[in-house]
C-alpha cells in the first residue's frame, strides 16, 4: 500500500467519525483553506508565484521546498528547490514529473498527466541552478540524494493528494523516475519512464557501434553522415575560422572546458552523427552535405543539427550537473569512431569529463548503475518504458523482469519517442496500463480543449538538453 492509499484511508475513516459532529457545526462556518494557503502551510514549502491559469480548470504555481544538503545529515546546512505544481483538483491522480534537468518556467503536461486529466507537479534536479546549494558540495549531487528529494516532496504533497501517484520523465528525467523507484518502490503507483538510458557496463558500449551501423531504413544515409564526419574533420581549418568567427559573433569563449576552439570542433564533429539521429527523422537524410558541399553549407547544416554554441563555456557550463553524474556514476555513451581514427586530435576525447571544468573533473564509480540494472531486472514492478527505434540513447536500455513491467518500442520514432507514437496495439496496451495505475477511466473530454493542446506540445521534452 502507497503512503496515498494508506491516507486515503485514513481520510474516509475521520470523516466517518465526524459525522455526528455536523450537526453541531454553525450554518457560517469558515470555508476551506484556499489552495494557496494549503500549499503555504506545508513544512518547508513556500509559494514563490501563482500564474494565471493556463487553461479552464487549472491552477498553476511556482514553489520551492527546502530541502537538506545531505540527507544523512537533515539538521545539516539546506537549500532551496524549485517545482511547480499544475492542479486540476485533489480528486484526481498526481502526476510527479522529474525533469533530470532545470525546472520549466511555463506550464504543461506530460503525456500520463493529460491520459488521466491529472495534477501534476515537475521538479528541479538538485544543483541545476537556481536549485544548488551554496557553497556546493559536488559530493552530495548522487542518484540516492536525488531519489530522496523526491521522496521529501512526495511525502510533503501525499496530505493534499490522496489519490494514485505516477511518476514519469524523460531521458535524464525517466531515469530519475528510475532511480527514485528503486530507493522508495512504495511513493508511487507506477512509472512511465521515456527514452530512458541505461548504461550498466560503462565500459561495454559496443551496443552505439551496432546502432549507428543499423540505424534506420536507409544505408546510404548512414553512409552520408559518416563521410560529412570526415569531411568536416578534413576542412578542419576553415570550419574553425568559422567557428572562431561565429564565437566572436555571439560573445563565447572556450577556455573553461574544452580549452580552445578547435577542441570543440573536434567534439561538435564527433557528436554530429549522434546528435542528428537523436533530434532529426529519416525524413532529413537527404539535407546532409556531400562532398561537393561549400565549406559554408558545412557549418549552416551543423549549426542547424549540433548547435555550435552549445559546446562554448556559455553554452554547456550550465550542464555541469548532467556532465558531472555521468562521470561519477551514470556513465556516458563511448563509440570507437574507428572511421575517424586518422583524423582526430585529442584521444580519449568523448567522455563526459571532457564537457567539466577542470576541477570538477571526477573518477566512475560502477557500482549504482549495476544495483539499479540489478534492481529493475529482477525486483521492479510498475514500470512501463517507452524507446525510439532510432534514438541513439535507446542502444543501451533498461530491460525489466518483474511483475507488471513494460517494454515499448515506437518504429522510427527519435528521443521524443512516446505513447502517441508506439504502434495502434502498443499504444492501447500502454494507455490501459497507465489508466489502471492511475485509478481513473479514459479521459476524452477534457482533451478536446484547444488551451489544453497548447499545453501538451509545451512539454519540456521538445528541448534541446544533453539528452
Amino acid at each position: 500500500m502507497s503512503i496515498r492509499t494508506r491516507t486515503a484511508v485514513l481520510v474516509p475513516a475521520l470523516a466517518a467519525s465526524l459525522i455526528g459532529l455536523t450537526a453541531a457545526i454553525p450554518a457560517h462556518a469558515a470555508p476551506a483553506p484556499d489552495l494557496a494557503d494549503q500549499l503555504e502551510a506545508l513544512p518547508g514549502v513556500t509559494v514563490t508565484a501563482e500564474q494565471p491559469p493556463p487553461a479552464e480548470g487549472y491552477r498553476f504555481f511556482l514553489l520551492t521546498i527546502r530541502q537538506p544538503v545531505d540527507h544523512t545529515n537533515p539538521a545539516g546546512a539546506t537549500f532551496e528547490q524549485r517545482f511547480q505544481l499544475l492542479h486540476r483538483a485533489q480528486d484526481r491522480p498526481m502526476v510527479l514529473h522529474t525533469t533530470g534537468y532545470n525546472m520549466p518556467e511555463y506550464a504543461f503536461r506530460s503525456e500520463p498527466t493529460a491520459l488521466l486529466d491529472a495534477n501534476q507537479i515537475s521538479v528541479e534536479q538538485r544543483f541545476f541552478s537556481p536549485s544548488r546549494p551554496d557553497p556546493a558540495d559536488w559530493d552530495t549531487l548522487t542518484i540516492w540524494q536525488g531519489a530522496t528529494d523526491h521522496h521529501r516532496i512526495v511525502q510533503t504533497l501525499a496530505p493534499l493528494y490522496t489519490q494514485a501517484w505516477i511518476s514519469t520523465g524523460a531521458s535524464k528525467g525517466g531515469m530519475t523516475s528510475v532511480y527514485h523507484r528503486r530507493f522508495y518502490p512504495r511513493d508511487v503507483d507506477g512509472v512511465v519512464a521515456y527514452v530512458t538510458p541505461n548504461d550498466a557496463n560503462n565500459r561495454a558500449d559496443t551496443a552505439y557501434d551496432r546502432f549507428f551501423d543499423t540505424v534506420g531504413t536507409t544505408p546510404a544515409c548512414r553512409t552520408a553522415l559518416k563521410a560529412l564526419q570526415r569531411e568536416a574533420l578534413n576542412r578542419r581549418t576553415d570550419l574553425v575560422t568559422l567557428y572562431d568567427a561565429y564565437a566572436a559573433d555571439n560573445d563565447l569563449t572556450f577556455d573553461e572546458v574544452f580549452g580552445s576552439s578547435d577542441r570543440a570542433f573536434e567534439m561538435i564533429v564527433l557528436d554530429l552523427e549522434w546528435v542528428f539521429w537523436q533530434h532529426s527523422s529519416e525524413a532529413a537524410c537527404d539535407t546532409v552535405p556531400g562532398a561537393d558541399a561549400t565549406t559554408e553549407e558545412i557549418f549552416a547544416f551543423i549549426e542547424t543539427i549540433a548547435v555550435p554554441s552549445f559546446y562554448s563555456d556559455e553554452g554547456i557550463t550550465p550542464y555541469a550537473p548532467y556532465y558531472y553524474q555521468a562521470a561519477t556514476q551514470l556513465g556516458w555513451p563511448q563509440p570507437k569512431f574507428r572511421y575517424l581514427k586518422d583524423l582526430l586530435r585529442y584521444p580519449n576525447l568523448y567522455v563526459a569529463n571532457s564537457s567539466l571544468p577542470a576541477d570538477l573533473r571526477a573518477p566512475h564509480d560502477p557500482l549504482p548503475m549495476s544495483d539499479v540494472d540489478r534492481w529493475v531486472s529482477r525486483e521492479a514492478s510498475e514500470i512501463l518504458f517507452v524507446y525510439g527505434g532510432n534514438d541513439p540513447w535507446g542502444a543501451e536500455r533498461f530491460h525489466p523482469g518483474g511483475p507488471d513491467t513494460h517494454t515499448f518500442t515506437a518504429p522510427g520514432a527519435n528521443h521524443g519517442a512516446d505513447i502517441e507514437l508506439l504502434t495502434p496495439a502498443d499504444r492501447a496496451s500502454a494507455t490501459a496500463t497507465v489508466l489502471r495505475w492511475g485509478g481513473v477511466e479514459a479521459v476524452t473530454a477534457p482533451l478536446a480543449s484547444a488551451a489544453l493542446a497548447e499545453l501538451d506540445q509545451r512539454d519540456p521534452r521538445n528541448q534541446r538538453w544533453p539528452m
